[in-house]
């Protein structure tokens, strides 16, 4: 796997394909790979340059020190995107992915043609601060939650309804889900969670010039739908799309839908 140093830290990165090049930026914990089953074959068929990342602390990127920050992430990114992708590229962010996205249109605009953010919001509300506050508590306090249940209640979360009511989809998530257990006792992912929209950034949002989609996931029960059309607002002229029967890990589950919004709004240069 190939990667690049940036300053005391390695950061480990995959691509595919040629043409113009895409640059896909993962959720929390999650690693680049998680683009590799449905979003990569896809932007490669359309004949673009698909690279994904593992974010600091994550996957095969070096760990991620005590008191990460979103800035941290973003000259990360904007690294690959002059080393890796040699300049301007479009960029693709979920959840976390989506947010560090977001804050590289501000800082370096020039390095964006488009941008995709997914899974998305430009503001806290109650339940995402009570839930970031909460997943912090229960890493400090080195609490392990049995691998079953981890895998149970991230489906309630991530997953949507209609995805749950199939029996074998639903078995077949939490199979998933189980063999790969939330790990907020490793030290190198576990500064990823300061890393949280805390702040109300429609105002600075509102300065975007890139053109911008934002997709939300109907079901989405940790970035509602409602605050990806309040991100959607901020941002001039930027499209929205919501895709029906998605949670959080909509791009997963809904991928054919997702994946045509995206290649529809690249072709429309």
């Amino acid at each position: 796997m190939p990667a690049i140093d940036v300053g005391d830290i390695t950061l480990h990165f995959e691509e595919s394909g040629s043409g113009a090049p895409v640059l896909l930026i993962p959720g929390t914990a999650a690693r680049g790979r998680t683009w590799w089953l449905h979003q990569v074959p896809a932007l490669v068929d359309a004949g673009y340059r698909a690279i994904t990342l593992d974010n600091r602390g994550v996957g095969r990127s070096g760990p991620a020190r005590p008191g990460l920050t979103v800035a941290d992430l973003v000259a990360d990114t904007v690294a690959v995107i002059q080393r890796v992708a040699g300049g301007p590229c479009r960029l693709i962010g979920t959840s976390l992915g989506a947010y560090v996205v977001q804050e590289v249109l501000l800082a370096r605009p020039d390095l964006a043609d488009r941008a995709v953010l997914m899974a998305s919001r430009a503001r806290p509300d109650a339940v995402s601060l009570a839930l970031a506050a909460a997943e912090r508590a229960m890493a400090d306090a080195g609490i392990v939650l049995p691998p079953g249940y981890d895998a149970v209640n991230r489906a309630l979360q991530n997953l949507s309804p209609r995805t749950l009511e199939e029996p074998e989809t639903a078995q077949d998530w939490l199979d998933i889900l189980e063999m790969s257990p939330t790990d907020w006792a490793d030290e190198g992912q576990r500064p990823q969670l300061e890393v949280t929209v805390d702040t109300d950034r429609r105002e600075a949002y509102r300065t975007i010039r890139v053109p911008t989609l934002v997709l939300s996931f109907a079901d989405d029960l940790i970035a509602p739908a409602v605050r990806g059309r309040e991100l959607a607002a901020a941002i001039p002229g930027a499209r929205y799309t919501r895709i029906a029967d998605a949670g959080h890990y909509g791009y997963l589950e809904q991928p054919d839908a997702v994946n045509e919004a995206v290649l529809e709004f690249f072709a429309d240069a």
